[in-house]
């Protein structure tokens, strides 16, 4: 990874942040309140929050809370829009009632921050997954909603992978809308083994990725729905890397019989975060997708993100100024409707 960042550019583009994650008080005291009925807490400890379900445990302060906060990090990080996204727990860990009260609470608090700050927030839409009739009723309501662009929805649900058909009317209704679904990793592959070092999020997170991307190829979600748009998190997670024994698995496996063409075909149907970590796997990254396949994230304001998003991208000089100019914003731009 470089050690020096070179001198950044003036930005001839918005800045659009697409992995940037928000509690909105309105969400958290609904959270609160009804959540203990369904073995769900909330403590705090100072500016500290720690949220706990039966399964998920997420620990975040006020900055995560606080639109002023948000607004003051982004300009400290020259970041001019976040697309904003709940994260851990989510809502699928609850009833089908309540996760459609938690993603109306979470969808009209976004809308409202839009409204507020038109030109610095926009909302990616968290809807009940766990009742696909009720998530699609409230992705209609949602749509209608000044300041939504998108769908967010886990790598899995409650252990259900996402090329169940139970999915597909929810993804059938994200294609007409026009929305990109965004995903994000939850209760991650492996918990029995990566309890210790962090390891539900070092391995966790990327290889939850790369299982969801799996099912999405594989299961024929991206056939059946050619114009569904999808965005992988941390630079795609395991897939990039994985591809070519995904294709090799595929000429020779009976299992993979089905398929009409290889899993790298696939590769740019996808877009792709740049919460990679290392300069190189980024630039890796873009030869391999395209950079107008990359969008920049931050994972804000979590300590496993960045704190320079920007300088991320301008790190990759062997980049044209065309091309970081699609990573920091062109792309982002339009997937958002922006």
């Amino acid at each position: 990874m470089s050690e020096t960042t070179p001198e950044k550019r003036a930005h001839r583009v918005r800045t659009i942040d697409t992995h940037a994650h928000w509690y909105p008080a309105e969400w958290l005291k609904l959270y609160e309140k009804d959540g203990a009925k369904e073995g769900a807490t909330l403590e705090r400890d100072g500016k500290r929050y720690t949220i706990r379900t039966d399964k998920i445990v997420n620990g975040f302060d006020e900055e995560f809370v606080g639109l002023d906060l948000r607004l003051a990090g982004m300009d400290r990080q020259s970041v001019d829009v976040h697309a904003l996204s709940l994260t851990a727990p989510m809502v699928y860990w609850a009833s089908p009632a309540f996760g459609l009260a938690l993603s109306q609470a979470y969808n009209d608090a976004a809308s409202a921050a839009h409204l507020k700050h038109p030109d610095r927030f926009v909302g990616l839409a968290m809807v009940p997954m766990q009742d696909s009739a009720l998530a699609v009723r409230e992705m209609e309501r949602a749509a209608k909603l000044p300041g939504m662009r998108g769908l967010y929805v886990a790598t899995n649900v409650n252990g259900a992978d996402l090329d169940e058909k139970r999915f597909w009317d929810v993804y059938a209704k994200a294609e007409e809308l026009g929305w990109t679904m965004f995903l994000h990793p939850l209760d991650t592959v492996g918990r029995e083994r990566t309890t210790r070092y962090y390891l539900k999020n070092l391995i966790g997170n990327p290889y939850d990725t790369g299982v969801a991307v799996a099912h999405l190829i594989f299961g024929g979600v991206l056939d059946a729905f050619p114009k569904l748009d999808v965005n992988l998190p941390h630079a795609g997670g395991t897939f990039p890397g994985l591809v070519g024994r995904w294709d090799h698995g595929t000429k020779v496996r009976p299992e993979l019989k089905h398929m009409k063409q290889l899993p790298s075909a696939y590769l740019r149907r996808f877009t792709y975060d740049t919460i990679g970590h290392d300069d190189q796997i980024n630039l890796n990254l873009a030869r391999q997708v395209g950079a107008d396949r990359i969008v920049l994230g931050s994972d804000y304001c979590f300590d496993m993100g960045l704190t320079d998003p920007i300088g991320t991208v301008e790190r990759l000089t062997a980049l044209s100024d065309a091309e970081r100019d699609l990573i920091l914003g062109t792309t982002a731009a339009k997937l958002l409707r922006l």
